[in-house]
């Protein structure tokens, strides 16, 4: 199944998740390189069937999780998501991987944060959009930052890995603080 073209950057584009991404999926999320700076590398090996089920999972309840996809070459590389929505208070959270290791530091992961971004504001009418990091993960957070992110606090020394401890640094930004990049030409 290929991926569709749902939202649109220069680098980048954010495509519903296809049954096909499970093997990608898989394999990033058993690397340690990968998983170490998301936090899920003491958690259960994943493996195939698991991913299968965790997209099925996606498709089945509409959840906001999107394939990250090269412009150019349409590979897969990452997913994004926003979970924990709040429709009431108009908030959720964001996450993101950029599972494919030859594309980090070229700024995929800035594109896409801004693409679901625009997404969350513009389309989910959302208000507020908050992530946790670890305070190790020095890229991720300079990564939200020039996507907009703001720090409004820690959890401290929450983290344990390799006998050390580490922050949880929690970031948000306000739809007031975003400017569209995207859904907004559609409307001039």
């Amino acid at each position: 199944m290929p991926h569709y073209k749902k939202i649109v950057g220069r680098l980048c584009y954010l495509s519903p998740v296809s049954d096909e991404d499970a093997e990608k999926w898989t394999n990033w999320f058993n690397d340690f390189e990968v998983t170490i700076p998301l936090g899920d590398e003491a958690y259960i090996p994943t493996n195939l069937n698991n991913e299968q089920r965790n997209i099925s999972d996606i498709l089945q309840h509409n959840l906001h999780v999107f394939s990250i996809v090269d412009l150019n070459s349409d590979e897969l590389i990452g997913r994004c998501v926003l979970f924990n929505i709040d429709k009431i208070n108009r908030h959720a959270m964001f996450g993101i991987v950029i599972g494919e290791k030859s594309y980090w530091s070229k700024g995929y992961g800035q594109e896409a944060t801004k693409l679901i971004l625009d997404y969350g504001f513009n389309l989910l009418n959302l208000h507020n959009i908050m992530l946790g990091v670890f305070s190790y993960n020095k890229a991720a957070i300079n990564c939200y930052k020039k996507a907009g992110f703001k720090e409004i606090g820690s959890r401290r020394q929450a983290r344990i890995i390799g006998g050390k401890k580490y922050d949880i640094i929690f970031m948000d930004i306000i739809a007031d603080e975003f400017t569209s990049i995207y859904i907004n030409k559609f409307l001039e």
